[in-house]
């Protein structure tokens, strides 16, 4: 069983991966990174330490150490539940028990002494003042607090209202029922006094008289008052029971206790007073709070207008930044939003200004122009500045910007997206070759890769993007353009070669991207392979292994022998797991242009991969300044499929005319807008040519005369448009001090005829990559006497070029043999030292002739000759068949046996 690594062990427990490694070090074991492997051992122990957290986190461990964890948790959870129901039951017993007590004591209020009378009555008062300044701080507060707090408090005074409300009718019932049994008090007493014999004070004592009988008249009315003054009593103990109900059903009211339970008048009169105080003060408060929640409704108002406004700013100003603009401008509304190429006209309708002003403004500044002809920014802004406004210019890519808020929801996982880089001949293609299973090694001209390509790959049913791009140092802006769509940078180094320009270069461009890079150490099955040598080296750039520390992947492959081709896709999808990537693939298709060409019978075709959105027939797509509706979608298999998802590289037909590759392309729900996008671009374009600066006649004429100013144009034709950014990048880097290199024209396609008809006017000369003339454009050629130059490698195009540049190819230097002459004896000459007497054995040698003495077939000097005699003659030549003495210039080593062969250098010009 292989080792598990952090992340997998982070996969199956749900959590995330850097989590998991500090933990895991927190319990012991040592890992380093989310890739690091772990043993069997410690994946064991590290289940078991961190199977709590995960079953809590809602993690996947296994069954036993699952069951157990949730046996503890549920233990606990119970022990809660029964301390809670606990803490309830003791909560009720002591309710129960409080108003236990409430009753016992109501029960005996009428016994309570006068001194806690006095002291409830004195609890009950409050003093006018105390209420002013409770006031005064319920206004304070509600004026600092919110609106919740304020109506809290109403609330709380409509509540107090409402029990004061019961009490006084309840107070106005007891005062009723007690008046009326006052007043048939003193009926029944008035009765009895009436009836009760009369006696003077003054009078003596008098015996007492016999009792008189009553007549029947007298005792019959006293009889009706007696049971008039009965039912009057039954009525009054009705009334008081229902007065008792009514005050056992009533709230209570703490001011009214005293005087329910029968205290005097005058004690009554105090609590009334006392109520009535504060009335007054209370309806004060309710007034004050009235006021300050008006006051505070109308701030809040305020403040949520401000808020609305404020967010509705910062939503502007994202947007401007969204879009690359200066959010000052966006948010004044004193700037003026002019559309970029717009007419004189359009200038003068939105400054609000005659247009006549604008035309004259024009004219003084050099640049006459009419109302229909348009105007560029510079001249724009110059306008502007003179009429004291601000203005800002709308370009086309503005107008139509879009700012995306995908939500989470939105966005689903997608496949990863990997650029394949590294030096020239280091063995890209080949190792994507061994992935792909294909022969794509064979297709490109002197084994190096062109231009770039893009393919899909299946493992474990994941797929991975491929993108390959070459290494040649001509094209570093298609492996920046690579960089740029790529989430993945696979960095391919030759075991054998170590760290090259190329392989530099690289790396920069990851790390300015800010893309990961896993290291693929290629070609360890050749001899003189040395992978911890490629390590060492690629430290010095920062790109350190993790065995060593570091955080980025290395891998030993051989893409020839197909070695540890597994790994290495391994640790690419380990590495886009960390990543997490996703795209929304429900809204509108957008991505780059990887590659375009043209085709001689589908037309204008571009290789575009998709970052975001779903790409179907059909759509209506801009890139650059080309637009058109998708006739076809062809995968990198050459199939036709109906969509293309994020991540997947497809070629598109129907566009209107070849894009540039780096191009962002973009579908519209509208062809309108798609097509006034388009016209805007090429407009804008046609301006920029406009508005290159020309050399001037004085100017010419004046370097003609230094005999510095010589011109060379080309016409340049490829096969696809990354192959003419790399020729035109590579011009642009040579000395023009002394030659101008002007590219009159270049695009995609053969070399046709009108190619021809264009260097012959402007006297260029056509540099052909990878395609060849069309139709008689070759016979025109030879007519018209104009050059042209066949290129399959980018290397002799750029040499070439270069050759013409300086004013003519480098011609080729050849050794022509003359003359042989065998040593067959030396003599010392004083002052000319060894002499060595020779047969000539064929050819002529010449005085000016340069030799070479050669001894037992190998050449031991090269020069010139010193002298040459015949006899003791000096002579200019010696032919075969005579005898000479040869003095070899800086040479006096010269034996007998040794052979001196004579030759000169000779220079042919080059005809390729």
């Amino acid at each position: 069983m292989s080792a598990m690594r952090v992340k997998q062990l982070a996969n199956e427990m749900n959590m995330d991966p850097k989590d998991l490694v500090k933990k895991l070090n927190e319990i012991g074991i040592a890992v380093k990174t989310h890739a690091s492997p772990m043993s069997e051992d410690d994946v064991k122990l590290a289940r078991q330490k961190l199977a709590k957290e995960v079953v809590e986190a809602g993690g996947k461990v296994d069954a036993a150490t699952k069951k157990k964890v949730e046996a503890e948790l549920k233990k606990t959870k119970e022990k809660e539940q029964e301390e809670l129901e606990e803490r309830k039951r003791a909560r009720e017993a002591e309710l129960k028990e409080r108003e236990a007590h409430r009753r016992k004591t109501g029960a005996k209020k009428p016994e309570t002494s006068a001194a806690s009378e006095s002291k409830s009555k004195k609890d009950v008062a409050v003093s006018a003042a105390d209420i002013k300044e409770a006031v005064k701080k319920i206004a304070t507060e509600t004026k600092d607090s919110g609106l919740s707090k304020l109506e809290k408090q109403i609330l709380e005074e409509k509540d107090r209202a409402k029990r004061e409300a019961a009490a006084k009718k309840l107070l106005a019932q007891v005062k009723k029922n007690k008046a009326e049994a006052d007043k048939k008090a003193r009926v029944e007493q008035n009765l009895r006094h009436k009836n009760a014999p009369k006696v003077d004070a003054n009078k003596p004592a008098q015996a007492k008289p016999k009792k008189k009988l009553t007549t029947p008249q007298s005792s019959d009315r006293f009889k009706s008052l007696l049971e008039q003054v009965e039912s009057e009593k039954k009525r009054m103990s009705k009334a008081a029971a229902a007065a008792a109900t009514t005050k056992k059903n009533a709230q209570v009211v703490p001011e009214l206790e005293n005087a329910e339970s029968g205290e005097d008048r005058y004690k009554q009169m105090a609590v009334e007073v006392e109520k009535l105080q504060r009335d007054k003060v209370l309806a004060e408060a309710r007034a004050a709070v009235q006021a300050a929640a008006s006051k505070a409704g109308e701030g809040r108002r305020k403040k949520r207008k401000e808020k609305r406004e404020e967010e509705a700013r910062e939503r502007a100003e994202a947007e401007a930044i969204a879009k690359g603009l200066d959010p000052s401008l966006v948010l004044d509304e004193s700037v003026v939003e002019i559309p970029e190429g717009a007419s004189v006209g359009k200038v003068s309708e939105l400054l609000g200004v005659p247009s006549g002003d604008i035309v004259k403004r024009l004219f003084l500044l050099g640049s006459p122009l009419t109302l229909t002809q348009m105007m560029s920014n510079d001249l724009i802004e110059l306008i502007a500045d003179d009429l004291d406004r601000k203005v800002r210019i709308v370009s086309p890519d503005e107008e139509y910007a879009v700012v995306i808020n995908d939500t989470e929801d939105d966005l689903k996982p997608r496949p990863p997206v990997v650029t394949v880089m590294g030096h020239v001949d280091h063995g890209k293609t080949s190792l994507l070759d061994a992935i792909r299973h294909t022969g794509v090694v064979s297709s490109e001209a002197g084994g190096i890769t062109q231009h770039i390509g893009a393919s899909v790959v299946t493992i474990n049913d994941r797929q991975i993007t491929f993108i390959d791009t070459p290494g040649h140092e001509a094209f570093t802006a298609m492996r920046a353009r690579g960089a740029q769509v790529t989430d993945v940078i696979v960095l391919v180094v030759a075991a054998d070669d170590g760290v090259m320009p190329q392989t530099i270069e690289a790396i920069n461009h990851a790390k300015a991207a800010n893309v990961p890079i896993v290291v693929a150490v290629n070609k360890v099955d050749k001899d003189g392979a040395n992978p911890e040598r490629v390590r060492t080296e690629l430290t010095e750039y920062g790109v350190i292994p993790e065995e060593w520390g570091g955080s980025n992947m290395f891998v030993d492959v051989s893409a020839k022998k197909k070695l540890h081709i597994d790994d290495l896709l391994e640790t690419i999808l380990l590495q886009a797991d960390v990543l997490e990537l996703k795209a929304n693939p429900d809204a509108l298709a957008s991505g780059f242009v990887i590659e375009s060409n043209l085709d001689k019978g589908r037309g204008p075709v571009a290789t575009v991969l998709v970052q975001r959105g779903t790409l179907h027939p059909g759509d209506t797509v801009v890139a650059g300044s080309s637009y058109g509706r998708v006739r076809a979608l062809i995968n990198p298999k050459g199939e036709h499929v109906k969509q293309a998802v994020p991540a997947d590289p497809v070629e598109i037909l129907g566009l209107g005319s070849v894009p540039v590759a780096g191009d962002e392309f973009r579908v519209f729900a509208d062809e309108r807008d798609a097509r006034h996008l388009a016209e805007e671009r090429a407009l804008r374009e046609r301006l920029a040519e406009q508005q290159k600066g020309h050399m001037t006649l004085d100017e010419l004429f004046g370097k003609i005369e230094e005999g510095k100013t010589v011109d060379l144009n080309l016409i340049l034709k490829a096969d696809v448009q990354g192959s003419i950014e790399a020729l035109v990048d590579a011009f642009s880097k040579m000395d023009q001090s002394e030659v101008r290199i002007n590219v009159v024209h270049s695009a995609v396609g053969g070399i046709t005829e009108t190619d021809v008809t264009l260097a012959a006017a402007s006297d260029a000369v056509i540099i052909g990559f990878n395609v060849r003339p069309t139709g008689k454009s070759r016979q025109n050629a030879e007519r018209e006497k104009v050059d042209i130059r066949l290129y399959n490698v980018i290397y002799k195009a750029i040499e070439d070029i270069n050759a013409a540049r300086v004013g003519m190819l480098s011609p080729d230097i050849v050794e022509k043999d003359t003359g042989i002459a065998e040593v067959r004896e030396t003599f010392k000459v004083p002052k000319a030292g060894t002499i060595a007497g020779c047969y000539v054995l064929e050819g002529e040698i010449s005085r000016d002739d340069k030799v070479r003495v050669v001894r037992d077939g190998t050449v031991v000097f090269e020069g010139e000759i010193g002298s040459l005699r015949h006899l003791k003659d000096d002579v200019k030549t010696i032919r075969s068949g005579f005898e000479c003495g040869i003095g070899v210039s800086g040479f006096q080593d010269v034996k007998i046996g040794d052979t001196i062969e004579a030759y000169t250098l000779e220079t042919v010009e080059r005809t390729e």
